[in-house]
């Protein structure tokens, strides 16, 4: 099973992905900006587009990938990415049920407010790109071609983690962390967001 894990940007995808990985054994996080980087470095500077997405290529490649790994590896890939644009969800995830995949969808929702809240947690003030992203992404996702939503103004990364397993009637491992132990995770998953030399 591929389960995409959308939202805007502060929405929490990449937290309740890496949560979702340590309480679900034999799953794999699959992260579609990697080969938006490689695609950036490899081309002339004429060719350079704002947003990575708008290659072409890089949709291919994130289909052509997530086809192979699914038909190869049997454990569950978890995707966190933003994908507003209805005609390169389908190009992806529509392909990807087309071909026959077992493909599950979640938009993470939450309010404007929650939203920058959460940037300026990790650091994005209201001006960063991300915040600057909000208004387009919650207009796009609130379709019912980004559904499944679910509204996470007021839970946890843990409550998100398991509505998400209740939906696909998964089974997650005990949760045996400490305290300290979770914030350092979600400090460590925080930190593999960074991209200093992209």
């Amino acid at each position: 099973m591929i389960i995409w894990i959308n939202g805007a940007f502060g929405a929490g995808k990449s937290q309740t992905a890496y949560e979702l990985h340590r309480r679900l054994a034999g799953s794999f996080v699959f992260d579609p900006e990697n080969a938006g980087f490689y695609i950036r470095k490899q081309l002339p500077m004429t060719m350079l587009k704002a947003d990575f997405q708008d290659y072409p290529v890089w949709r291919e490649i994130n289909y052509a990938m997530l086809k192979y790994i699914s038909k190869e590896y049997k454990g569950h890939i978890i995707v966190p990415m933003t994908v507003v644009s209805p005609a390169y969800f389908l190009q992806i995830i529509g392909q990807l049920k087309l071909d026959g995949l077992d493909v599950r969808h979640f938009t993470l929702w939450a309010s404007k407010p929650v939203l920058l809240k959460r940037l300026r947690s990790r650091g994005d003030g209201a001006r960063s790109w991300g915040a600057a992203q909000i208004d387009r992404c919650m207009q796009s996702l609130s379709g019912e071609l980004f559904q499944k939503h679910l509204n996470t103004d007021e839970m946890t990364t843990e409550q998100v983690v398991q509505a998400i397993a209740a939906e696909l009637d998964l089974t997650l491992l005990p949760d045996n962390r400490s305290k300290l132990q979770k914030s350092f995770d979600r400090i460590a998953t925080q930190i593999k967001q960074i991209r200093l030399f992209s």
